[in-house]
């Protein structure tokens, strides 16, 4: 069982791998939700994510022949990083399987503490029954990344820096793949102060605990997707499901556009990069239902590859109105195109991508089809820019938008 005699003592064994996390007040969340809200900034930790908490605590624990005989896991990349940088810091090898579609920053990350990393699978799920088999073949040991109260008991220490800085907090959201953290958290939590609320999140494409409360009992989703590749599980871990059900007070799931927005209001608010998994707490903060609280938003990591980063940039323009498309038919003259740029301009539109198609009607004297891709300053601006349009005699139509 999980203990607070337990949790103290790894609250000072993770201090030996971990970086102080001081909370972060938000005054930009906070005004957005009437609440106090803080950051626990876990993304900043030297492994980019908090997961070295289980995975070195669980390594303590350990035999120095369990050690030796080579440590494996499995892990969509912030554990994989756990595991490789603790096992390094014991002098033993470990192997980590990682999905195929793992961030390639997660996996060079991995390998450059010295760790095998061996691709595997669509989904961690895969992963793990690979890793699993190899540590029967090879007589490795396995550390599970979250179905363990070992790990989860790492994951906690958490907790206990939460209340030691913000001994009055209200409410703990923590994001919720396997369940690990979770765990960790709420049970330590509830140890300290039995009334507060510790709310878990899950991206609404791979909602396998919220699932799994519902029924009362561990359940596989059929299929997973998110963007959010840290909490992509489909099962979540069965000696951990005990705890959940007693200590978590809720689950919220968010979907992925808004997990878009998030990273850039932490970008442009906090200027922190944060992964999509660590930001699922900060888009949940709108679906509470409560004013003048004080709520820690636990940042899980922040290991996100520059392609992926970028792509989720563009997303979050697009979604903020920020960047849109219009399409406009126009007569095939001298001074058309001059025309609706200099509207635009006129309107402080700056045009990034223009495309004409003459074959959008069979007289193109009377119609060619003109999108024009554009920067704003959002929805007001965006709306603006379209009526101007109008008023000049074009009927224009938004286009999806294809940077």
């Amino acid at each position: 069982m999980l203990s607070l005699e337990k949790f103290e003592e790894a609250s000072e064994v993770v201090k030996r791998v971990t970086l102080e996390t001081k909370l972060i007040f938000s005054d930009y969340l906070s005004q957005q939700t009437g609440n106090r809200v803080f950051l626990k900034p876990e993304n900043m930790q030297f492994t980019g994510a908090y997961k070295v908490r289980g995975a070195y605590y669980k390594m303590s624990t350990l035999s120095d022949e369990e050690r030796q005989k080579g440590l494996i896991t499995a892990s969509a990349g912030n554990h994989a990083q756990g595991v490789a940088y603790a096992a390094k810091c014991y002098g033993a090898k470990a192997t980590i399987v990682m999905p195929t579609g793992t961030p390639l920053m997660k996996v060079n990350r991995t390998k450059s503490y010295g760790a095998q990393v061996v691709l595997y699978g669509d989904v961690y799920d895969e992963a793990c029954a690979k890793a699993l088999e190899l540590a029967k073949e090879n007589g490795y040991t396995f550390i599970h990344p979250f179905d363990d109260l070992t790990v989860a008991t790492g994951q906690g220490t958490i907790a206990m820096e939460i209340f030691k800085e913000l001994p009055l907090v209200d409410y703990i959201l923590v994001p919720i793949g396997g369940g690990g953290l979770a765990t960790g958290v709420s049970t330590l939590a509830k140890m300290l102060n039995p009334n507060i609320k510790v709310i878990g999140v899950e991206p609404a494409g791979a909602n396998c605990m919220q699932e799994s409360i519902r029924q009362g009992k561990v359940v596989t989703l059929p299929a997973v997707s998110t963007i959010a590749d840290g909490t992509a599980v489909k099962t979540p871990g069965s000696k951990l499901f005990p705890y959940i059900q007693e200590n978590l007070d809720d689950i919220i799931t968010v979907d992925d556009k808004e997990l878009v927005v998030s990273f850039l209001d932490m970008v442009e608010n906090h200027k922190m990069v944060v992964e999509n998994s660590g930001l699922l707490t900060v888009a949940a903060l709108k679906h509470l239902d409560v004013k003048g609280k004080k709520i820690v938003s636990i940042l899980s990591g922040g290991n996100m590859d520059i392609i992926t980063m970028s792509s989720v940039v563009q997303q979050g323009l697009i979604f903020r109105d920020r960047i849109f498309t219009v399409s406009v038919l126009l007569p095939d003259k001298p001074g058309e195109l001059c025309r609706v740029s200099g509207i635009i301009a006129k309107e402080s539109g700056n045009v990034i991508k223009l495309e004409h198609n003459q074959f959008v009607s069979t007289n193109r004297s009377a119609a060619v089809e003109l999108r024009i891709t554009m920067e704003a300053f959002g929805t007001d601006h965006k709306a603006q820019i379209m009526s101007a349009l109008e008023k000049e005699g074009y009927q224009p139509k938004l286009k999806a938008t294809n940077i």
